[in-house]
């Protein structure tokens, strides 16, 4: 078996977006613009109502599939399927935008900090303009694997330990794991050779690779990390508690252009976007 190594370690770039949505982006900036198929990787976190209240107000996307997963706080959302509710603490919301689809998400000011990341996956060519689909993943319904030695994963979608995700059929085969380590404690992953794969570290501090601790260099929070190809990733936190994400899918090497919140397969499929949004035929029926 192959081990995963780290190929890069890339630094939250602060932006905003949306209506006035303070963040750390780390894919989809002038350092990092994809990692095949993903296309967007944001973390928005702050205890400021300020920060994040102005939120996300009904936008278009087409061609890609969107992930919401909520750690802490609520997101109230609506779309032109008809979907509407809120996706609270420990949630995910798996949306399939497909051919077109409109939405919203408007974060609710409370008593806890509001914390999340949302992440685009780019859709192959035959599956662009397919029907839009929306997966709405309750806390309750993730399934939580607790290992011996204290490592807690959650299982949003692909597989630990014989134990399936909550989300599925989906085209690119992701991987979306969610792991705490104890401090000094160890994960072990096998992840599809050939995938793209990346850490996301936004607690404590992990080394990557080895059979122990002392192995690689020290990774703290908040860093995305890119994995060298490979069968398994083996990460080691520090001498505090780590949480990361885990996340790999299947590339798909097919042409790509992105306009805002379309990643089509040419300038002239995004220039049909813009077309149906000015005619008022973006939503297909």
């Amino acid at each position: 078996m192959i081990e995963r190594a780290t190929q890069d370690v890339v630094t939250p770039i602060p932006t905003s977006d949306g209506a006035g949505v303070l963040l750390r982006r780390s894919i989809a900036t002038r350092t990092l613009d994809h990692l095949d198929p993903f296309f967007l990787f944001d973390h928005f976190g702050s205890e400021d109502a300020g920060d994040y209240i102005a939120g996300f107000p009904m936008h278009p996307h087409r061609g890609i599939e969107t992930i919401t997963y909520m750690l802490d706080g609520s997101v109230a959302h609506k779309d032109s399927l008809g979907n509407s509710g809120v996706i609270g603490t420990g949630d995910v919301q798996w949306m399939t935008a497909g051919s077109g689809i409109l939405h919203e998400e408007m974060p609710r000011v409370g008593q806890r900090r509001l914390d999340g990341f949302q992440i685009w996956v780019n859709l192959p060519a035959r599956l662009k303009m397919t029907r839009p689909r929306y997966q709405d993943v309750a806390a309750a319904a993730i399934p939580e694997v607790t290992r011996p030695d204290g490592a807690r994963v959650r299982v949003v979608a692909g597989a630990v330990d014989g134990v399936e995700g909550a989300v599925k059929e989906i085209f690119a085969g992701p991987t979306y794991l969610d792991v705490a380590l104890p401090a000094g404690g160890a994960f072990e992953q096998p992840v599809p050779r050939g995938h793209t794969a990346l850490l996301y570290v936004f607690q404590g501090e992990v080394r990557v690779g080895g059979p122990g601790p002392g192995q690689g260099a020290a990774i703290g929070s908040p860093r995305l990390v890119v994995l060298t190809d490979g069968d398994v990733v083996r990460v080691h936190a520090g001498a505090t508690p780590a949480r990361f994400l885990l996340l790999s899918a299947q590339p798909l090497r097919e042409p790509a252009v992105r306009y805002g919140p379309f990643v089509m397969n040419t300038r002239a499929e995004i220039e049909e976007a813009l077309l149906d949004l000015r005619r008022g035929t973006f939503i297909r029926r």
